[in-house]
């Protein structure tokens, strides 16, 4: 297996060759990921009956959807060992977030966009490349004047992420701790969940050199240190899963005075992309392909909006995702990037979160993320597909699909627990939270949002 440093060296050799040079990468690597699922997955070999011996062009392949492949999980993963129902067993405790599943795989679960649950398996190489990519990135924002400005707080890092499951963030900096990586034992994670003013003592206790979280995380704790209340002074501030418009980078920016990084990451891949300095994201080309296309899934031009956008990577051999719709709606950039970078520039419109806001009968009002109504449901064992609905200021209402056989009074009766418990945290526990009748709805792009907000 290639060493972390070999890809980073071989990574830099490519972008100083160009973009001829990450296409030929990218080519021999796409080819050789199509053949070795066609060996071990059994769900690709049927799928790829008709298409050509050799494939380095990812059109040729057919799209492939995450509840599709969680449907025929035993046939899709390459070790017959993973099983759906043991990795099931393993992300139904809580308490092995971080272990290694069947000692080779680090797991992660995620709704994503489309509210149906996913379970993913990195194995050591895909990790390998992950860390790579990790550097890459790093190595554009870490300059050594911001390092410089980071060794005053010990190079501390906050992390404000969802926890109390084994989604993909929480998942790698614990094992990273677990592991007892040097720059690990420096960091500490902050849960979404944790109510706001909680959140800011904490936070003004630690004094992080680095603050990183969800994007709509960021943008709260810029409110708190614009108002006094957040005082801390990170070099670096790492907004990650979500988008913000320019005005809020703008205000992130101002609240903090650090260098805002902006990523792109998803379980799927957990190295999409990274920011630059024109506010474009750069993605990994030589490790994965995007394919901008329209709802019909045909190519959408350079400088238009995509309906959404098809990931190959190039590195996930545990289960390979080969034109796989992630849901998100990019935007290509036609012409180099001012910014010298010469990897691919997108801009991703189809992520951003929206705030739930509730009034407090005090009269204040709370906000709180998405991601911590879906990180409560996602721990609910049995739950295929859900949705939560803000229908009124003081009422949600909550869809859910039970998977098959389930009892759904218990499932009801979790989720319930769930939401209010995480509502009676931030003091608006008199918030109704109803069972619909009805199944999760679609939008009339087909897709499904997992959090409504009130509009």
């Amino acid at each position: 297996m290639t060493s972390t440093l070999g890809l980073v060296l071989d990574g830099r050799r490519a972008c100083r060759q160009g973009s001829g040079a990450l296409a030929s990468r990218q080519r021999a690597r796409l080819a050789a990921m199509v053949a070795f699922a066609r060996v071990r997955s059994p769900y690709y070999r049927e799928l790829y009956s008709g298409v050509p011996a050799r494939v380095d062009d990812p059109a040729l392949l057919p799209v492939t959807r995450k509840e599709t492949l969680m449907a025929r999980f035993d046939d899709w993963v390459t070790d017959s060992e993973a099983t759906l129902d043991r990795v099931r067993a393993f992300v139904d405790d809580p308490g092995r977030v971080g272990e290694r599943f069947l000692g080779k795989y680090l797991v992660s679960t995620t709704s994503g966009t489309t509210g149906h649950r996913g379970i993913f398996l990195l194995d050591d190489r895909a990790a390998t490349v992950v860390r790579a990519l990790s550097l890459r990135a790093a190595s554009r924002a870490l300059t050594p004047a911001r390092l410089a400005r980071m060794l005053p707080g010990r190079l501390r890092s906050a992390h404000v992420i969802a926890t109390g499951g084994h989604l993909a963030a929480y998942a790698v900096i614990t094992r990273l701790r677990t592991s007892g990586r040097h720059h690990a034992r420096r960091s500490r994670v902050f849960s979404v969940h944790t109510p706001l003013p909680e959140l800011v003592d904490q936070l003004n206790q630690y004094r992080p050199a680095l603050l990183a979280g969800y994007a709509t995380v960021i943008a709260l704790l810029a409110g708190e240190q614009l108002a006094g209340r957040l005082r801390i002074a990170p070099a670096v501030v790492s907004l990650v899963a979500e988008g913000l418009n320019d005005a809020e980078l703008r205000r992130v920016r101002t609240a903090f005075g650090a260098h805002v990084v902006n990523t792109y990451a998803c379980n799927e891949s957990l190295a999409l992309g990274y920011g630059c300095s024109q506010g474009w994201l750069h993605t990994h080309s030589d490790w994965l392909i995007l394919e901008p296309v329209d709802a019909d899934h045909r190519p959408t031009p350079p400088g238009q909006q995509s309906s959404t956008v098809l990931l190959t990577s190039l590195c996930r051999w545990a289960q390979p995702i080969l034109r796989y719709d992630l849901g998100d709606s990019v935007l290509w950039r036609a012409d180099p990037c001012p910014c010298g970078d010469p990897l691919p520039a997108i801009k991703v419109r189809g992520r951003a979160a929206d705030l739930l806001s509730f009034p407090r009968r005090d009269g204040g009002t709370v906000r709180i993320v998405p991601m911590a109504f879906e990180t409560v449901v996602e721990c609910v064992p049995d739950v295929d597909l859900f949705q939560i609905v803000q229908t009124a200021p003081t009422t949600l209402r909550v869809r859910i699909r039970p998977t098959a056989g389930a009892d759904r009074t218990r499932v009801w009766n979790s989720v319930h627990s769930g939401i209010a418990g995480l509502l009676t945290a931030h003091q608006v526990g008199h918030v109704v939270v109803e069972r619909a009748p009805e199944p999760p709805q679609q939008s009339p792009g087909g897709k499904y949002r997992v959090v409504i907000p009130l509009p």
